[in-house]
């Protein structure tokens, strides 16, 4: 009875695995390149969120919710293009929410699937890098830190926190909360951008590139440190 048990959850376990694997790569294909062409062009975004009318907003989060799942699309330009649109404030708000459910999607889905999920997504050295995660009773501090320094790859973060101990809320919680200045950042550079604000535009760009360079370098270090930090407690 529990050979049968067993198998019938292994061939249910691969018939979700198999749907959700093949629902991603679908919309890889067919609309990720379409979406990433027209984000890159800011008034032409614009003027296709406003052809949805009073769901425009809508439209918007779930383009966000879907670079969030599929990482081929690039996140700052989608945040940016977010700003263009509805101003910093709104394209914060709309991002933040865009973020939370294309998170949510994809942690609730790691918890169902596993480790065959986040393998088919994240390379053996990656997955390597952050294994201490999934191993400790205690990641809330270490994932706060890792979501909010630039440079450290956000979309393999999400993948591997399905498979850690901690809990949901707090998760998305923290997730959005350390995300929460690079969002405002690139909502504010958009904004700043419609407004032809090149100046503005271009200092906060800088910054930005300054942050992001100096997470790169730093991150390994950054890894290192909490590793140390999980030993010591």
């Amino acid at each position: 009875m529990q050979d049968k048990d067993s198998k019938r959850h292994l061939l249910i376990h691969g018939i979700l695995l198999s749907i959700f694997l093949a629902l991603i790569i679908f919309v890889s294909i067919k609309y990720a390149p379409g979406i990433t062409r027209l984000i890159s062009h800011p008034d032409k975004f614009k003027e296709y969120l406003a052809s949805y009318g009073p769901v425009s907003a809508l439209i918007f989060i779930l383009v966000q919710a879907i670079q969030i799942i599929i990482a081929l699309i690039p996140g700052e330009i989608v945040q940016i293009a977010g700003g263009y649109a509805f101003g910093t404030a709104l394209g914060t708000l709309y991002s933040i929410l865009g973020a939370l459910l294309g998170t949510a999607i994809v942690f609730f889905g790691i918890r169902l699937l596993g480790y065959s999920l986040v393998r088919s997504f994240i390379s053996p050295k990656k997955l390597e890098k952050f294994e201490f995660l999934i191993n400790d009773p205690k990641s809330e501090i270490a994932m706060f830190v890792l979501f909010l320094i630039p440079g450290i790859p956000k979309d393999t973060l999400v993948y591997i926190s399905g498979l850690t101990p901690i809990k949901p809320v707090p998760f998305l919680l923290i997730s959005m909360i350390a995300r929460l200045p690079g969002l405002w950042g690139s909502a504010y550079i958009g904004a700043h951008l419609q407004k032809k604000e090149y100046l503005t535009v271009w200092i906060i760009s800088g910054i930005a590139l300054v942050l992001f360079v100096v997470g790169l370098l730093t991150k390994d270090k950054i890894i290192e440190g909490l590793h140390r930090l999980r030993r010591y407690r």
